[in-house]
């Protein structure tokens, strides 16, 4: 460990430096520890359907027994869902069958599909029928055995099930046709597991749990091998860094993040079923009318999110009058929170904006601001318990306070490597550091701050220039809804600064965006350029890709 270790005089009371002997030896002990516990709670919820801690318990067993009649120990099995009540199960059961998960992202294009199938090794898949049609195209081209199919009413349940598989598949036209011969329904493995015995099986903490690939925007994707150790200990410091904050047994969790992203796998889907919360899945927060009104069902406690979700539920009539009086605490992560977006959260809601930072390497949690918040503060917090942060020159040399660098982490939830990538894992992780690729400085109090991404630094005559710098300055527009800076190149100054813009105000120029930023900028950094977008193009989780807008 470094001997500066500033952020640690910053913690609360009881937060411990280090997070010690770890309390489970798998995902799936916790998981199943959480089920014993608050069995007759409710875990997760879906378009008013419940599933309790007890029937996440059988159905996993149930699910478990049927993979272990197909395969063995350690075969990697693919999820390829958004969030609805067969995930949770899905994951238990794979995990608990003493196999890997790997998550798929259900938008992937078959070529993505293909490559990622092939990569992790899956044997089986459990697809949602609104993307199978996807994986129809390329299933022959990989070594899949066995496709479980599930709908999104299916286990809703009933007649309202049934109504909504109707609607999505008959009258909606969600999904598109699709052959894969020899599937099996989800209801049906789960009916086939009951009948077959389940034997338990005793996975280590050196054991992969999830094989979670990386978005891929910069390349191939990589499969982040992320074990047991991993996974446990990301959770077992983010519990020990909220748990003040948080009732046993009463707290109402909104997941509108997917759960195959690692955000809300460890944050939503594990750590908050430490404390037996109710988790309310939302399937389609691109619906934000939709999202809204799910949200008004619910006195909800936590809302955990990215900067585009914040910014869309601010955006949305009925959100203002949502009653936010259980509300304690909401986390932003995955992209930099803009402090535009912060100040009107904090105005509507009551409740600061509290912004996290981590990475798919690291399971993900690395940094985060204590909760609640008082202030926005435009950091990503403090290192949590166990884990060490540095700020490096491109040669590796620890840099002083104050000095912008790349910041580089190591501790217990530091992935294992990229499977079967051993050059790649040589140049991320170095002397035991992990390198983010992300350029921030550390304050005298040990909070950090992401400047930006190195790969999407703007060089302006010689000058660094920083997006996020740029974009949170526009965005404090109250006409700017969204928007997105990048690099053009220019003859005189090498590159100047493109702004990409969703306005909220059909009357606004772009001389209008420009006299805005020069009163926030110096002037090598006010955008010389400025397009107008309806949208912006995002991940699945809603990260803003500026790789398509230079391209």
């Amino acid at each position: 460990m470094t001997t500066e270790r500033p952020w640690l005089k910053q913690y609360k009371p009881g937060v411990p430096a280090e997070v010690g002997e770890l309390p489970y030896q798998s995902v799936a002990d916790m998981m199943i520890a959480a089920c014993d516990k608050y069995s007759d709670r409710e875990a997760y919820v879906n378009f008013g359907k419940s599933l309790t801690y007890r029937e996440l318990d059988q159905y996993s067993q149930q699910l478990a027994a049927y993979l272990q009649s197909k395969y063995q120990t350690g075969d990697s099995i693919a999820i390829m869902m958004p969030n609805v009540l067969q995930y949770p199960i899905a994951v238990l059961g794979i995990l608990r069958a003493g196999m890997v998960v790997t998550n798929v992202n259900p938008l992937y294009t078959p070529r993505e599909l293909k490559h990622q199938l092939n990569d992790a090794g899956a044997k089986a898949i459990i697809v949602i029928e609104n993307t199978a049609c996807t994986l129809a195209e390329v299933v022959q081209d990989t070594g899949v055995e066995q496709v479980i199919t599930a709908t999104i009413g299916e286990m809703i349940g009933g007649l309202k099930g049934s109504i909504m598989d109707f609607m999505i598949k008959r009258v909606k036209k969600m999904v598109p046709p699709f052959d894969l011969p020899g599937a099996i329904r989800f209801k049906a493995a789960l009916k086939a597991g009951q009948s077959l015995t389940y034997t338990p099986v005793q996975r280590k903490l050196d054991d992969i749990a999830f094989l979670q690939y990386t978005g891929g925007t910069t390349g191939v994707s990589k499969g982040a091998m992320l074990t047991n150790k991993n996974m446990v200990a990301n959770v077992t410091q983010t519990t020990l860094w909220i748990s003040s904050e948080i009732t046993e047994g009463q707290e109402i969790v909104i997941t509108a993040l997917p759960l195959y992203h690692i955000f809300a796998l460890t944050a939503n889907c594990l750590t908050f079923i430490q404390y037996g919360a109710k988790n309310i899945l939302i399937t389609n927060p691109r619906d934000m009318p939709g999202f809204v009104k799910e949200l008004s069902q619910h006195k909800f406690t936590v809302l955990t999110g990215v900067n585009t979700l914040f910014n869309g539920l601010l955006n949305t009539p009925g959100f203002a009058e949502l009653d936010f009086s259980a509300f304690k605490f909401s986390l932003g992560g995955g992209m930099a929170v803009q402090k535009g977006t912060a100040t009107k959260w904090k105005e509507v809601t009551g409740v600061t904006l509290a912004e996290a930072y981590g990475l798919t390497e690291t399971s993900p949690a690395a940094c985060m601001n204590i909760v609640p918040m008082k202030e926005y503060n435009g950091t990503i917090g403090l290192p949590i318990p166990g884990t060490d942060c540095q700020i490096q020159d491109d040669d590796g040399n620890p840099l002083p306070i104050g000095e912008a660098g790349e910041l580089c982490i190591r501790g217990p939830q530091v992935m294992l490597g990229y499977l079967n990538r051993p050059e790649e894992t040589a140049k991320t992780i170095v002397d035991g550091w992990l390198k983010t690729g992300d350029v921030a400085v550390m304050d005298e109090q040990g909070y950090f701050k992401i400047v930006d991404r190195k790969k999407d630094m703007i060089l302006v005559s010689g000058f660094n220039v920083y997006p996020n710098e740029i974009e949170d300055a526009a965005c404090l527009h109250d006409d700017i809804i969204e928007c997105a800076a990048v690099g053009v190149a220019d003859d005189k100054s090498g590159e100047i600064v493109k702004l990409f813009v969703v306005k909220g105000n059909d009357e606004m120029s772009e001389k209008d965006v420009i006299d805005h930023c020069r009163t926030h900028l110096t002037g090598y950094k006010v955008p010389k350029l400025v397009e107008f977008r309806e949208e912006l193009p995002k991940t699945n989780v809603g990260k803003i890709l500026r790789k398509d807008l230079r391209e």
